[in-house]
């Protein structure tokens, strides 16, 4: 019973000290240091958001899911985005409109001649 007693304490021991060995020699596997409380590695273009971008961004995890601070931030951003195009589209729509009532009279004057 003893032997048995030793052998595991000594196998404790074996395996604490790897265990020290490869944390220090390794440390925790970081390649770079941890960010600075209020830092984000989340980022999006400044204008021209496609779907790729929204696809590839990455949050901080925290306790109970995603940093909400980040996620409030992309929203916001690509809510801008959204807002920008549908007015560039409404802009656009505008414009063919106007472009198309026109021409109407043209045509009207051409079918009298």
């Amino acid at each position: 019973m003893q032997t048995l007693l030793l052998y595991l304490l000594v196998m404790a021991v074996v395996v604490a000290v790897v265990f020290a060995v490869v944390w220090f020699a390794f440390g925790r596997g970081e390649d770079l240091p941890p960010l600075e409380r209020d830092a984000t590695l989340t980022r999006l273009p400044r204008a021209g958001i496609s779907g790729d971008d929204v696809r590839r961004l990455r949050f901080a995890l925290v306790l109970r899911g995603y940093k909400q601070s980040e996620v409030d931030w992309a929203l916001e951003k690509l809510a801008r985005e959204v807002d920008e195009l549908r007015t560039v589209i409404i802009d656009l729509q505008g414009r063919d409109a106007n472009d198309f009532s026109r021409r109407e009279p043209d045509a009207a004057q051409v079918d009298e001649t």
